[in-house]
């Protein structure tokens, strides 16, 4: 089994945003699994797949991205699953717009959605995707920045970046190793 988790702000207002690199990830990686978003549970949007006879849930939050780790720790306990099982994927303002990182485990840095997580469930040990969206011309400060739309010019850029880290989600569902899924989609 894994839970795919994607982060963002539910409400329709944040979906062009870059906070919603997330969302927006978990809705084509359903797609790829020919899942609907269509119960809603543990504070969550939910879709569920399978993938070789096992179980894969792919999640968007509905608590916020600050709150999200509220969201997760129900997840991981009404699915008993491991943190091992789960992938979150988020956006990454210390990342250049449109590449991707991914890594076995590590601190939550700046993002706040990540702490959240990081916090309620104890561990800095599950994977995680996350997806660049610093551009050195934006001269804001990152809270306004996250929750601005993507500029035109670049939405096919952000649009091809959450597929990528979907496809990524997919293929660790898939139980390819994460060394693997790091080399064949970071960057």
């Amino acid at each position: 089994m894994y839970i795919i988790v994607g982060l963002g702000n539910p409400e329709e207002r944040y979906a062009r945003t870059f906070h919603n690199m997330g969302f927006n990830a978990a809705a084509d990686a359903a797609e790829l699994l020919g899942a609907k978003f269509r119960k809603r549970e543990c504070a969550s949007a939910v879709a569920e797949a399978y993938v070789n006879g096992e179980k894969v849930i792919i999640a968007r939050p509905l608590t916020y991205m600050n709150l999200s780790g509220e969201a997760v720790k129900q997840l991981l306990a009404k699915y008993r699953a491991k943190p091992s099982q789960l992938v979150v994927i988020y956006d990454d303002y210390d990342i250049p717009k449109g590449k991707l990182r991914i890594r076995p485990s590590g601190s939550a840095g700046t993002h706040n959605g990540m702490r959240s997580i990081v916090s309620e469930i104890g561990t800095q040990d599950f994977a995680r995707i996350r997806i660049g969206i610093r551009d050195p011309q934006a001269d804001i400060p990152i809270m306004n920045y996250v929750l601005s739309e993507v500029r035109k010019e670049d939405y096919d850029l952000f649009i091809s970046a959450c597929n990528r880290a979907a496809r990524a989600a997919v293929e660790l569902a898939k139980g390819t190793p994460i060394e693997e899924v790091m080399t064949g989609f970071n960057g």
